[in-house]
């Protein structure tokens, strides 16, 4: 009897199955320390993560990841002042510091020009990145970011801080624990509360005990540098711009993205349904099919 080969194997199959984090590496940026995780050969793609308790390069993209890293150079990294990477306190404009020392690590790492695929906090800095260096981006894919905070569609003051406030509620009172970690995702991350996996919450609530993040998260003082609305500078980036939404996104609904599309003049808008504000993590099939047709494209 003629034997049947069996099927090939296909990174989708294995999407919902969270692994630990490869072994990462470390680059000097303008006198700070990053960590990032490094897969694939191709074009290079930068990720950056959200700002919740505990997100990391690894928390935010590590099931989309292998997909994007079939053709192309994936770089996941962790955030100043998160996962891995140095904590330093930031002083003067928030944006403009995450920009500057960005473009320094793509200079360490010899990357003239990227994508950039991004969630929340890690949108905003790209955003400010992409407006103050276009030389060196080639494209944005932005999901659940908030640089405007004026206008018809801006956040309601209820909602305005509410990240700010999770992570609050989250360091406060008895402190970190896997169900506040949990409860967290499921209120303000993911569309299906059941559909989250335990070892996703567990390397969140891991990283958030880290000495160094509770410290940050308890300081008197506002490590995080200043505030920037970025409502002047959306219409000066030339880069193409795809915002990817949630139609459930717990901070903005689709009426906002759409009207940062129509700030940015190659702005485009994807809602995706059954999906609050880390689509990538909750539908990472679905949005990778969408993302990547997006960078493939010949911008």
């Amino acid at each position: 009897m003629e034997r049947t080969a069996p099927p090939r194997h296909h990174p989708i199959m294995d999407l919902m199955q969270i692994r630990p984090a490869p072994e990462g590496k470390y680059a000097e940026a303008d006198g700070v320390s990053y960590h990032y995780i490094e897969l694939g050969e191709g074009s290079p793609t930068i990720f950056l993560h959200g700002g919740g308790p505990g997100c990391t390069g690894w928390s935010d993209f590590g099931q989309v990841s292998p997909l994007f890293a079939a053709d192309r150079r994936v770089l996941l990294v962790d955030i100043l002042q998160y996962g891995k990477s140095e904590k330093t306190v930031i002083k003067g404009p928030m944006w403009d510091f995450h920009a500057a020392k960005t473009v320094a690590l793509m200079d360490t790492l010899g990357i003239d020009r990227a994508d950039f695929v991004c969630n929340s906090w890690g949108g905003t800095i790209a955003l400010n990145l992409a407006a103050r260096y276009p030389e060196r981006v080639r494209s944005l894919v932005i999901t659940g970011s908030q640089p405007v905070w004026h206008g018809p569609l801006a956040p309601l003051p209820e909602n305005g801080h509410r990240g700010r406030k999770a992570r609050d509620i989250y360091f406060g009172g008895t402190g970190p624990s896997w169900e506040k970690m949990r409860e967290l995702i499921a209120r303000l991350e993911w569309y299906d509360a059941d559909a989250i996996p335990d070892a996703t919450v567990t390397m969140r609530y891991e990283q958030s005990i880290d000495p160094e993040e509770v410290a940050l998260a308890g300081a008197s003082d506002d490590p995080r540098g200043e505030w920037q609305e970025l409502a002047d500078v959306l219409p000066t980036i030339q880069a193409p711009t795809l915002f990817m939404w949630g139609m459930y996104d717990a901070f903005l609904t689709p009426d906002y993205p759409l009207m940062l599309a129509r700030m940015i003049p190659k702005g485009n808008l994807h809602v995706m349904d059954r999906a609050s504000h880390h689509l990538q993590e909750e539908r990472p099939a679905d949005y990778f099919s969408v993302v990547t047709g997006f960078l493939n494209q010949g911008h």
